[in-house]
């Protein structure tokens, strides 16, 4: 079938993109699905911080790409071997596939899946396969999603049915900004209520493990951000205190608000001043969790007599460390109940045609969580 898909053919394209134009919307060729594959109507998909990483070169992908990895949608066609999803089941995307059969799957940690990275490292889909084509060549997928399209064939793996009632608008949050945010507070830290923490860094992502501090029953929460208005929105939410990041004197100023440092900082920023932001102002003790991704290049100086003489933790958190089947459905009720107003974090709906301008919002940061509706 064809299919109206944004097509990322070069990566490194100069802002502002809705000049330079990164994204082509074309008419693409998309496979029917194989075995073990679902095809989805896309309903909305969310502009995430690792897709303009892709764009600028950052997170190096391999390229003619369809481009998006947050998404809901529903069930079209099943493949051979899918029996448990049924066409009109509404679903949200995943952008790790999990085997289930690699040793991290078989510790209960899919969000480490082998199989699942080394398909999502190469641009295709769990089975190895690419369903896209364009002008006659092959198409890459983006870690298995590429939902910046009105359809994509994904791997059963790649889904999450979805029973509540909620918007796609909503439901798409689920697939990556929820899931990581929350799950980097839930499942990573594992935070106590009655301790301290820090977000550095509110996009989608920052401010979802902010909400997730904030019904975890943290005592104190410091959030550190560039912009003012997302500073504002964080006291909101249930900040404590904010703090502008580019204070020179941000981390003196977190250390005196709670005396000596927070119990565990997030850094959610992907930026190397970020996480030695983070470092600095995690207590003796503490824990420090990054879940952003500079680009493969950077490195971060870490004082080896700090982390052993504090007894300090370093640690990182892909996807949240999720189970996402039983995770999705957990923040949702949790968002349904009130407990994670993740509504609040939603920005503009866009059509396909504004991918790029969407793209120039995020990179000013200003926006917050915009989503392309199809």
């Amino acid at each position: 079938m064809k299919i109206r898909a944004a097509v990322l053919e070069t990566i490194g394209a100069s802002a502002p993109y809705a000049q330079s134009l990164p994204l082509r919307i074309r008419d693409v060729k998309l496979d029917p699905p194989g075995h073990g594959e679902v095809l989805v109507r896309i309903r909305a998909a969310g502009l995430c911080h690792s897709d303009l990483s892709v764009i600028s070169g950052d997170r190096p992908r391999p390229v003619p790409m369809v481009l998006g990895h947050e998404s809901a949608g529903e069930v079209v066609e099943c493949g051979p071997g899918v029996t448990d999803l049924k066409t009109g089941d509404r679903v949200v995307l995943v952008f790790m596939p999990s085997c289930g059969c690699c040793m991290p799957c078989m510790e209960g940690r899919p969000a480490l899946c082998e199989p699942g990275a080394a398909s999502n490292g190469a641009g295709t889909l769990l089975s190895g396969a690419r369903r896209l084509h364009l002008d006659g060549q092959p198409v890459n997928h983006h870690v298995g999603v590429s939902c910046f399209a009105d359809y994509a064939v994904v791997s059963r793996r790649s889904c999450v049915k979805l029973d509540a009632e909620l918007s796609f608008a909503e439901a798409s949050l689920f697939g990556c900004a929820v899931l990581t945010g929350v799950g980097a507070v839930i499942n990573t830290a594992r935070l106590q209520a009655g301790t301290s923490a820090a977000v550095l860094g509110l996009g989608g992502v920052g401010f979802s493990a902010l909400l997730a501090t904030v019904a975890s029953g943290a005592r104190q929460v410091v959030a550190l951000d560039l912009n003012e208005a997302k500073l504002a929105l964080a006291r909101e939410l249930g900040a404590t205190a904010t703090i502008n990041a580019a204070d020179p004197d941000a981390a003196e100023q977190v250390r005196e608000l709670t005396k000596g440092g927070v119990d565990c900082a997030f850094e959610m920023a992907g930026a190397i001043p970020a996480m030695e932001l983070a470092w600095r102002i995690t207590r003796r003790g503490g824990s420090t969790i990054s879940a952003g991704l500079p680009h493969p290049d950077k490195r971060f100086a870490l004082p080896p007599v700090q982390l052993v003489g504090e007894e300090r933790t370093l640690r990182g958190s892909y996807i949240g460390s999720a189970v996402p089947a039983r995770d999705i459905p957990r923040y949702i009720e949790m968002y349904q109940r009130g407990k994670l107003p993740v509504d609040r974090l939603m920005g503009e709906h866009l059509a396909l045609e504004d991918i790029n301008r969407g793209f120039d919002r995020m990179a000013s940061g200003v926006a917050m969580r915009d989503v392309v509706m199809l």
